[in-house]
């Protein structure tokens, strides 16, 4: 585990709340897997920082879900659960489907340039194999799409879903034999919304995220398969 505050310092923020900031990243991104316990001295250690505010961040991350309280064993990141996904999926799918709808219609000729250019970037942190740069241009693919909209209350509804989205995107990512089915998702979803064709568009964002959910089931599945073999 490498996580560190270097890339979270801010001279306007308490320390508490770097590491907070920093804690809560490492488990969304996926530094901090599901299941790992997290122990205040070696986080402390780790972070150089002294216990008290990796108690209080630990205290805040479990309020938002993100951490466990185990009996006897203290505690641990959040387990993904097929419930919690599909509570998030379910309304992302709707959400997605609907962003390509309206971006057919409103997309400006720069953001579709910019929504191609998303797209090669994407095929390229693919070929390179860097999950983390993988999630980072599929969540900049996506943006594009949502701003295109320019609906500021659904822009708002997508970006308050979107960290919880970022933890379930690393584990689809996990499966490196889904990313030519992303790829070419993206590319379908990008032509359709160039053509203008609000149907295409919206079945395609609505199997972009149904594909997700398979890929993430299986890993949920493959990981619980692992713990109980520990």
């Amino acid at each position: 585990m490498g996580i560190s505050l270097v890339g979270n310092m801010d001279d306007l923020l308490p320390l508490r709340d770097v590491v907070f900031n920093t804690l809560r990243q490492a488990i969304l991104t996926g530094e901090l897997k599901p299941g790992e316990r997290l122990m205040e001295i070696h986080l402390a250690d780790k972070l150089g920082v002294s216990r008290t505010p990796v108690r209080e961040a630990i205290r805040r991350l479990e309020l938002e879900g993100l951490v466990t309280m185990i009996p006897r064993r203290g505690a641990e990141v959040a387990r993904i659960t097929e419930k919690s996904m599909n509570d998030v999926l379910e309304v992302r799918r709707a959400m997605d489907a609907l962003c390509a709808e309206l971006a057919c219609d409103r997309i400006t000729e720069e953001e579709l340039g910019a929504l191609s250019r998303a797209c090669e970037h994407f095929e390229h942190c693919v070929r390179a194999g860097d999950a983390k740069k993988i999630a980072q241009a599929d969540v900049g693919l996506h943006d594009i799409i949502v701003r295109a909209t320019g609906n500021q209350r659904l822009i708002q509804l997508v970006n308050n879903l979107s960290e919880q989205m970022y933890r379930y995107r690393f584990e689809y990512i996990k499966d490196s034999s889904q990313h030519e089915t992303l790829v070419k998702e993206h590319r379908i979803i990008y032509q359709s919304i160039a053509c203008k064709d609000k149907e295409t568009a919206a079945a395609a964002a609505r199997t972009h995220i149904d594909n997700q959910k398979k890929a993430i089931i299986r890993q949920i599945r493959l990981e619980r398969k692992q713990d109980s073999r520990d």
